[in-house]
Parts: C-alpha cells; sequence; structure tokens
C-alpha cells in the first residue's frame, strides 16, 4: 500500500515503495507475497532467466524455441503487468566486453527482454550497471531502443559512490565517482528525456555538495540495501541521519525507495507474525521505516501547495509594458500580502522623511503611483500616510484600460475621490501638471530588469523632483549555474533554436544550485542623467565546491534583489528572498549545449543587456571550460515596447 498521504497533499510518485526480487517464473504468487502480504507497491524483478543465453540456443531449434521470460503475459492482467512491475533486465549483460560472444548475447538479450517489457506494458525497466568506466556501446545500444519507445521509461542503476582522493571509496570496478559514469552514459544517448537514473544507495555516502548535483538529474529510485541500515536501541533497522534527509530529499523529488537485499537485523519474535497470526514478510520492517520517514515529513505550506502544478513548468515572462494584464493575473499578484506590506513600510518611512512630524498637518506629500494595476499600490500608501498621519495626494497612472475601470471603481467605494486621481495613460507619454515628491512603482520581473523597469522609470523620472524618492530605489539582478535536467529536456523537446534562446519564468525544484549567485546588473532610480544608457555587460567566474565532484551545467538560475527605501528590501535572490512571498519565480537561461565544469575548473559567464531603438533584449554565453554559441533573444517577441 501506499507509504502514506499527507494532509491535503499526495506527494504522488513516491509514495510508492519496491522490493527488488529473484527470478521466479510463478509471477503472481511473487507478487501475492511481495505485495498482499508484504505491504510493497510493486516488485522490482528479472524478466528472463538469469541462465539464459542466445548463443547456447542457437542451431538447436531456435525457430521454435521459447524464451525463458518470467511467465505468460495472460498470468497477470495489463494493469497489474503495468502497477506492480518493474523490469530488471539481466545483470550479467556486458554490451562493451573485449568478448565478442558475450558482447552479441547482451545486445540480443537486450532487445528481447524490452520487447517483452513493451509487450507487457511496463512503465519501466531497470538497466544494469555498466561494467568498467567505458559505455559507449552500451549507451549506443540503450539510445537505439530508445528511439522506438513510447511509454516504457527505463532507468539506468548507477551506485552512489563519489571518491574523496580515497581510492577505498570506490566500486569493484575502479568507479570513483558515478555521476562521471552517469553523464557520459546520458550524453551519449541523443533520445535521453526517457532515460532516467536508480541510484544504488551505500552505507557510506558522498559530501553532502556531492549529492546534491543529484537533486538536479532525473533520479527515478532510490535502491537502498538492508544492509545500508543500523540497528536502533530496540532492534529494528533504522537509517543514519544522513541518509535520512537523502532519503527524504528524493521523497521530495518524487523519486521511489526500492528496498533491495536479504533481511540483515534479528528482529525480536514478537514482530514475526502480523496481527493476524500469518508469517510477516522478512523485508516488512524495513518498509516500515520507510513509510515512517515519508509519514513524518512537514505538510507543505498552504502556498506551497498552490504552486505544485508550476514546479519546474516553463513560461514565458509577462510583457506587462507590451501586453494588457488580465484579471486573473491581477488577482495573483494582489494576493501576496508580504510584498505590499513591504511597499507600505518603504512608503512609510519615505513620508516620515519628507515631511517631519511638526509639518505634518501643513504639508501633503505628492505621490504617484506608476503602473498602477488595479490598485493595490495606491492602498498601500495610504494605509502608510494613515500609519504616520501624513496628508497625501496620489496620482495613479495605468496605461490599461480595463485595469482602470478597476481603479475608478476602487476609489469611488473606498471614498478616496478627494485624495487619488487616476490617470489612464502610458506612464511615458503622460505630461504630469505638477511634480512628484514620491514615485513608487513595481515593474520588476524576475531578473529585476527584464520587464523594462529602467527604461520605464527613465520616462517616468522628469516629473518627479530634483530630490523626489523612488520606490524601488534601486534593484540587482543575479545568476547561479544549475543542473536541471527536466528543463533542459523540456527545452529540447521544441527541436528549434528558438526556445533555446528564450529566457523563462519557472518554480525551480528538480535543481542542483552549482556555486553560489552572482550580482549581473544594477539599477538606480532616479537617474537624471542626460541621456540614460540601460545597455550593460558583465563577465562572471562561478567555481564549484572542492567536494563537489563534477556537473553538467543546463542554464542559469536569475534572481533579482531590490532596496525599496533604505532599509526596506525586496526580492527572490536565495539569500536574502523576501520570506513568504510569491509574486516572482526565478529566471530560467537554458543553453543549448550542457557544459560540464569540474571543482578544479572555473566556469567563466558572459551575459549583455542590449537596447535597441525600440526593444532590449539578453544575450548570454560560456567561454570556458567549453566555449557555447552565443544565445540572443533578439529577433524573438520579448520584451519588445519602448
Amino acid at each position: 500500500m501506499p507509504l502514506g498521504e499527507r494532509g491535503g497533499w499526495e506527494r504522488s510518485e513516491s509514495r510508492y515503495c519496491g522490493v527488488e526480487t529473484d527470478f521466479s517464473d510463478d509471477v503472481p504468487s511473487l507478487l501475492s507475497f511481495n505485495i498482499s502480504t508484504g505491504g510493497f507497491d510493486y516488485v522490482l524483478a528479472p524478466l528472463m532467466n538469469p541462465s539464459y543465453r542466445p548463443s547456447l540456443v542457437e542451431g538447436k531449434g531456435s525457430e521454435t524455441r521459447v524464451l525463458p521470460v518470467a511467465g505468460s503475459d495472460l498470468v497477470l492482467s495489463p494493469s497489474q503487468w503495468s502497477s506492480h512491475v518493474v523490469g530488471k533486465i539481466s545483470s550479467w549483460i556486458d554490451l562493451d566486453s573485449e568478448d565478442e560472444v558475450l558482447r552479441m548475447d547482451s545486445e540480443t538479450t537486450l532487445k528481447q527482454e524490452i520487447a517483452w517489457a513493451t509487450h507487457l506494458s511496463l512503465q519501466a525497466c531497470l538497466l544494469p550497471t555498466p561494467k568498467g568506466t567505458s559505455c559507449a556501446n552500451y549507451a549506443r545500444c540503450v539510445n537505439q531502443v530508445l528511439q522506438g519507445l513510447t511509454t516504457l521509461q527505463l532507468w539506468l542503476r548507477v551506485p552512489l559512490v563519489k571518491s574523496d582522493g580515497d581510492s577505498m571509496d570506490a566500486t569493484s570496478d575502479g568507479l570513483t565517482d558515478s555521476w562521471e559514469l552517469w553523464n557520459s552514459f546520458r550524453l551519449l544517448c541523443e533520445h535521453d528525456s526517457k532515460l532516467s537514473v536508480a541510484l544504488d544507495v551505500m552505507s557510506t555516502l558522498p559530501s553532502e555538495t556531492s549529492l546534491g548535483r543529484w537533486m538536479g538529474e532525473s533520479v527515478r529510485a532510490a535502491i537502498i540495501s538492508t544492509d545500508s541500515f543500523l540497528t536502533n536501541a530496540r532492534g529494528y533497522p533504522c537509517l543514519s541521519k544522513r541518509h535520512q534527509k537523502l532519503i527524504t530529499g528524493f521523497f521530495d523529488h518524487a523519486a521511489q525507495v526500492v528496498v533491495s537485499g536479504k533481511p540483515v537485523h534479528n528482529l525480536p519474535k514478537a514482530s514475526d507474525s502480523n496481527t493476524e497470526g500469518t508469517q510477516r514478510h522478512p523485508l516488512r520492517s524495513y518498509l516500515d521505516y520507510v513509510a515512517y520517514l515519508f509519514q513524518k515529513m512537514e505538510p507543505l505550506p498552504e502556498q506551497e501547495r498552490i504552486e505544485l502544478g508550476y514546479r519546474d513548468f516553463l513560461q514565458a515572462p509577462l510583457q506587462p509594458l507590451m501586453d494588457n494584464l488580465e484579471a486573473q493575473t491581477y488577482e495573483t499578484f494582489e494576493r501576496d500580502t508580504v510584498k505590499y506590506l513591504q511597499y507600505q513600510r518603504a512608503v512609510a518611512k519615505a513620508l516620515v522623511d519628507r515631511v517631519p512630524d511638526e509639518k505634518a498637518s501643513e504639508l501633503t506629500t505628492v505621490l504617484m503611483v506608476v503602473g498602477a494595476g488595479r490598485g493595490p499600490l495606491v492602498r498601500a500608501s495610504l494605509l502608510a500616510a494613515e500609519e504616520t498621519n501624513r496628508k497625501l495626494k496620489v496620482y495613479a497612472v495605468e496605461k490599461n484600460p480595463n485595469a482602470v475601470v478597476t481603479l475608478h471603481n476602487l476609489v469611488k467605494m473606498e471614498g478616496w475621490e478627494d485624495i487619488v486621481t487616476i490617470i489612464s495613460c502610458d506612464m511615458r507619454f503622460w505630461n504630469a501638471s505638477e511634480k512628484a515628491d514620491i514615485l513608487v512603482s513595481e515593474l520588476l520581473g524576475s531578473f529585476g530588469d527584464n520587464e523594462l523597469s529602467p527604461e520605464c522609470l527613465d520616462g517616468a523620472q522628469r516629473f518627479l523632483k530634483p530630490d523626489g524618492i523612488s520606490i524601488p530605489s534601486s534593484y540587482t539582478s543575479f545568476i547561479q549555474p544549475v543542473t536541471a535536467s527536466k528543463l533542459y529536456n523540456d527545452v529540447k523537446a521544441h527541436k528549434d533554436l528558438a526556445h533555446f534562446e528564450t529566457p523563462y519564468v519557472v518554480k525551480l525544484h528538480s535543481v542542483a544550485r552549482l556555486a553560489p549567485s552572482q550580482s549581473v546588473f544594477t539599477f538606480t532610480h532616479p537617474n537624471f542623467s542626460a541621456k540614460a544608457n540601460n545597455q550593460r555587460y558583465k563577465k562572471l567566474n562561478f567555481n564549484l565546491p572542492s567536494d563537489a565532484g563534477s556537473a553538467l551545467v543546463h542554464g542559469f538560475a536569475g534572481y533579482f534583489d531590490s532596496v525599496l527605501y533604505k532599509d526596506v528590501h525586496l526580492g527572490i535572490e536565495p539569500t536574502t528572498a523576501t520570506p513568504n512571498m510569491f509574486s516572482w519565480f526565478p529566471i530560467f537561461f537554458p543553453l543549448r549545449k550542457p557544459v560540464e565544469v569540474h571543482p578544479d575548473s572555473p566556469l567563466e559567464v558572459h551575459f549583455w543587456r542590449c537596447c535597441g531603438s525600440s526593444k532590449v533584449w539578453y544575450e548570454w554565453s560560456v567561454s570556458s571550460p567549453t566555449p557555447t554559441p552565443m544565445h540572443n533573444t533578439n529577433g524573438r517577441s520579448y520584451w519588445v515596447g519602448l
């Protein structure tokens, strides 16, 4: 049965726990014992008798021979095959063997077993770990197989190993970093979107930074041997703190746990039988512990549950300068009370600085909200004036005629007619009748300047007094290299250049952040230079932690941090992010060709913000350790409308 359901939210994929079994030609009994009696959700079972070798049966009536598979397809219903069996490809195959007979037998058997699994409508098959350090022919054969698959997923079994220079941590094949094996294999597979990894979790784990790389990879399963479990004070199996953290991390990234091996714990006699008096499954205590780890995970906060559908989902950034936003979009942003509380704090501080207490009843501050939308910043500004006992005159400037209708209704409903003047106009072309003391806007995008805030505010600041205050007063964009195999494959699926030259807004989840973020571009307002130049260039160098191991960079996550006024910040940069704010997801800049980086080799990145007469665009590239083509959004329909 599933591991558990969490208060209003199910970790749908990771709820299921499998068990690795030996070959059996009685599949119904195998399922009955492990699922009905044992409580597991599926079996990871060999599809073919392990003694089978094609070369041994050739010439012996091979035309009429029957493959030694684990029973007829009729012994289970199609739904049982699909839901309760993950096929295990024969572990003896070695497609890179120097022994030609073994190599040919391996290729034949691989294709036969995949064909049988497809016939059974299995959802997945587990490929054995490549033998040795070379896997070119293995990857070639798997790539051929992948081209013909529609629904069947392949999981490559890889031991979770990363040596820190100590050969004692290497496998028997001399493997010191399993990620290197996985990376070389999947790079040789052109059709790798159907290829995932199943990690063999050992009793000894690599460093935290090394493990973090896998959170951006397509890890489908964590196979835990019973040898990896410790023993608690009552004699039952348990896992170390580091193993617990790893497994719960996999749960949160939709990976399933598979229990493997023979029982190695001598449990108390009372636990040998269940409540009905029948014999318990020998691995049930291991399953119970995995279920315990799953069930003790904290439920997601309400906002996280709302955003589940946006995890790793690519969206084109909003273009409010070119397009009028819809009511649903406004409503989503207006629910972010944290953001508007920060704006209220910033306006309150600006009002106090602008008007001393002794003149609070005499002076009226002129405040202009440029890009007023449906009025949340107007409300926040008036609340700040009420909080500080300052008199306020507000101009609400909005170009969207549909939002202006809502603004008029809001002003009338709240009785603000004597305080708020609504201007239905593009802020860049409005001629104000008086100068503003404070200019308030929320034109920031996920990358700070990507929704043309610099250009809009440069045009609007002409009606700000020379000593006027802009809220925000500055904002800075940041990027960091990430491993994001799902995002990369989703972009790659479009099979064109345009999508690789498109930045996407995305709620990052299945990503590995490979190095701390670094600042890119900073804009400060007001900017009263004669001719503001918003074109920018930045070269950045990123270094992986020394114990991280190599990693693959699929692109860059972009963030922003802003100073609204003085010490009031607003942003999504991970180290300084405003808590509980959800108005912005990060932005993702993909790379057409992923770049492999190593701890001893810096990643040199170049970013440009380019300005033309009618549009703004970004360009980015990597120059080291491996140069990439220039990525150029010029000519796309992004950030046009100047």
